[in-house]
C-alpha cells in the first residue's frame, strides 16, 4: 500500500506538470494575440491609407487624415508582449535571443559546467541570484527552467536538477 507522502508526492507532480502545460500554452496564446494585434494595426493603417488616397483632393484631406500616435501603437505592442519567448535551440543560436531572466540561468549554468560541478537545483538558483528562497521564487525560476528544457537549451538529468544541454555552451554563444 502506497504511503500518504508518496500519494501527495504523486498529486503535486501531477499539478506541477498541468500548472507548466498551462503556462505553455499560455505563452502560446500571447504571441498569437500579438501577431493578430499587429495584423489588425496594419489592416487598420492600409484602410486609412487607401481612404486618404481616394479622398477627393479639395484641400480637406489633411485635416480629415489620422495619423497614428506611435506611443499609443508602441504601448498596444508591448501590452500584448508575451514575457518569455523562448525559441528553440539549434546549433549556432545566440543566448542573447533570450530574456535578461534566462540568460541569466544559462549563464549560471555554463559557469558550472566550466568549472566542472554538476547540475543546479532551482533552490540552488534563487540563493545564487540573491533572491529569497520562499516557494513562489523557486517555482517561478522553475518554470522558467522546464521551459528551456522543453526548448532544447537545458537538460534535466534527474528531477529538479538542470543542467546545459548537450550542444549549448559557454558565454555568449549558444553553439
Amino acid at each position: 500500500m502506497p504511503s500518504v507522502v508518496g500519494l501527495l508526492e504523486q498529486h503535486e507532480l501531477a499539478a506541477r506538470r498541468r500548472v507548466d502545460g498551462l503556462r505553455e500554452e499560455a505563452d502560446r496564446i500571447q504571441a498569437e494575440l500579438a501577431a493578430a494585434e499587429r495584423e489588425w494595426q496594419e489592416w487598420v493603417i492600409a484602410r486609412r491609407r487607401v481612404g486618404t488616397v481616394l479622398a477627393p483632393d479639395d484641400g480637406t484631406t489633411a485635416d480629415t487624415e489620422v495619423i497614428p500616435d506611435p506611443d499609443a501603437q508602441s504601448a498596444l505592442r508591448d501590452a500584448a508582449k508575451p514575457k518569455s519567448q523562448v525559441p528553440v535551440w539549434r546549433q549556432g543560436l545566440a543566448r542573447s535571443v533570450l530574456s535578461v531572466d534566462y540568460q541569466r540561468i544559462i549563464t549560471a549554468l555554463a559557469d558550472r559546467a566550466r568549472l566542472g560541478q554538476g547540475p543546479l537545483t532551482c533552490q540552488e538558483m534563487a540563493a545564487a541570484f540573491g533572491m529569497d528562497v520562499v516557494p513562489a521564487r523557486v517555482e517561478a525560476l522553475r518554470s522558467k527552467a522546464k521551459r528551456l528544457v522543453a526548448r532544447g537549451w537545458l537538460a534535466e538529468p534527474a528531477p529538479g536538477r538542470f543542467t546545459l544541454a548537450a550542444g549549448v555552451a559557454g558565454p555568449g554563444g549558444g553553439s
